[in-house]
Parts: C-alpha cells; structure tokens; sequence
C-alpha cells in the first residue's frame, strides 16, 4: 500500500444509448418551446434506460474504466455503490455487479442510498476505507435510473433528469490528492424531492396509485417523484454558499486559488444562482448538462471525465467538487487533480 492519502486515479462513464431531445417533449406536452426549456434547464437531451437496470449501467461504466484505463479488475479491495435505484429491496446491487464484473471474491461489496451528493460521500467513504488501512483500490460507482420513476405526464420532472453511471477508481496514495470533507444533513427537507410510495413507510395500493394534475398541469401518484423547485431551489442557495466558504476555510484557500469548480449538474437556473452569488468566475464555472441532463449522483465525475478531456482540468490544478440535493445533504472537498 502506498500510504493513507487517497487519490481519484481514473474516470469513466456510461450513458444510455436512448435519447429524449427538448423537441421530443415540446412535441409530446403541446406546450413550451425547445429554447424555453433550454433556458430554464441547460439541458437540450438526455440519455434515459429502456429497461435497463441499474446493475446495467454499473456494470457497463466499470468496464469502461477497465478497458480505457488499463485497470486490472483483481487489484479491486472494495465496490461502493451509490444509488436511489437499486435493482432490488435486497441483495444490495453492489452484490449483483461484483458478480457480473467477476471481481475476485474478497473484494468488499456495499450499496448506499443518497442522490445528488452521493459522489461526494463516496469519496469521503473511500478516502476512509484507505485510510483505515481495509482497502487499497476502492471502485466507487455512482448510477441511477431515475427517470423510471418519473410519470410520462410530468413535464416539471422529465425536462430535468437523465440516467447514466459513472465509475471512479480511488486509491491509495503518498499524497493526500483528495482533501478534507464538510458535509452536512438536514433531514426536515426530506419531502420536498422524494417519492412519497412504494416502500415500507407507504406501501403501494390503489391509493398510491392515483394520478393527480396540479394547477400547472403535471401529472404525477404519490409513486412517482416529486420535487418542490422552489424549496430546492431556496435550500441549495441557503446551503452551498457556507459549505464552499467552509470548504476553502478547512484547506486554508481563498475563492481564487481554486482552478476549477465543479457543482452537481442540476439545473442552469440553479447553477447561475449559485455562481452568482458566491462570485465565482465563468471561465472558472463548468457545466455539462446540456447533453446529458441531472443524472444525480454522476453528475460531478461525468463532469471531471469532460472538463480533463477538454483541457479545462490539468495536472495539478485544484479543483473544488460540490454536491446538494436530496435528504436533504450536501457534501464539498477539493481535489487535486
């Protein structure tokens, strides 16, 4: 073992090959315009499954990463896998996919459940399993289909999210290229982003069932998500803002010494708020999920992945990574790259 830093080593990800563009939409609802929803959104397409299942997704990011990155699947200690998803109540999918990826039979195997800030916990999951001396290569896995949740007359919700899965090799390092953590739950904004049926808490029955129209015209049972924008909107700026000033705080930078900053993908809007009120420049700002759209828990490795191949993200450089959203929990760090 190389020692007890930890250190992002390799990048890859997985979009299903089924596309939804804005067009689609427009011509589906009768209602917006393509541009419209591109300026609320930042999002001109978005991959979704067509049946496929989360273990799917995983299984094929992984192989990316081994096939791309020249990663021998026996060096692997431990498989975290972070999704809201899950292929069933039980076995943990992490199971599923240490078996469909043939990863020798001591590896580790878990799942966690948290969404937007799920990369972000990840990373601090694994800098610990290192640290604690218990892993040397952690094979992180952030994936969702959320958009199988989501009612096809929904179009506050469908303009918005996209599945994908990302797979993120951290390992041990002389140096400790992956920072401090600041982190943070509040759990009281639980049922405004949440699929209120369907598990023990309100098992599923005619009731769950029903579908409801709002005054905006969104269709949507209480087995479908939901997500009050407003709320998470009024959360995100309320919350990011403190955990970036914290963030720069624990490794001692000011806003200017970070090369890059890499937030959740949610939404434009959202984004350009944030930006705006902690002052970060745009050359500085990036985003990737015109393309692609929220995809969760992957957003931010999809966006390291794009912002290294573009050259937005260089040896050396700092880069903070921040995550927010559901739980509601947030979660920030800076990485060196």
């Amino acid at each position: 073992m190389k020692g007890f830093g930890a250190a992002i080593s390799a990048i890859s990800y997985y979009l299903p090959p089924k596309v939804v563009d804005n067009r689609a939409l427009v011509e589906e609802f009768g209602t917006w315009t393509e541009d419209k929803i591109y300026q609320k959104t930042g999002i001109r397409e978005r991959h979704v499954v067509d049946g496929e299942l989360v273990s799917d997704l995983a299984a094929r990011a992984a192989e990316k990463l081994f096939e791309e990155h020249g990663v021998d699947r026996d060096s692997i200690d431990f498989l975290l896998l972070c999704t809201e998803s899950p292929d069933y109540y039980l076995p943990a999918t992490a199971c599923v996919v240490q078996d469909r990826l043939g990863l020798k039979k001591t590896t580790g195997a878990l799942d966690y459940n948290l969404g937007c800030s799920g990369f972000i916990y990840g990373l601090a999951l694994s800098k610990g399993l290192i640290a604690a001396g218990i892993a040397s290569r952690v094979l992180l896995i952030t994936a969702d289909t959320l958009t199988r949740t989501i009612n096809p007359k929904d179009k506050s919700t469908r303009t918005i999210f996209g599945d994908a899965a990302a797979a993120i090799l951290v390992e041990a390092s002389d140096t400790a290229r992956i920072g401090d953590f600041v982190l943070g739950t509040d759990g009281s904004g639980m049922d405004k982003l949440i699929i209120p049926a369907g598990a023990w808490a309100a098992p599923r029955s005619p009731e769950t069932a029903a579908e409801r129209t709002n005054k905006w015209g969104n269709t949507r049972s209480a087995e479908n998500l939901y997500m009050n924008g407003p709320e998470v909107l009024n959360f995100t700026l309320a919350t990011v803002p403190e955990a970036v000033s914290r963030t720069l705080e624990a490794h001692s930078l000011k806003l200017e010494d970070v090369d890059l900053f890499v937030f959740h993908q949610a939404t434009l809007l959202i984004l350009e708020h944030l930006r705006k009120e902690i002052g970060i420049p745009p050359e500085k700002f990036f985003m990737n999920m015109e393309n692609k759209g929220n995809t969760v828990s992957a957003t931010i490795p999809m966006a390291l992945r794009d912002a290294a191949d573009e050259g937005r993200l260089r040896p050396g450089d700092r880069v903070m990574a921040v995550g927010f959203g559901v739980g509601y929990s947030w979660g920030a760090t800076i990485i060196r790259w």
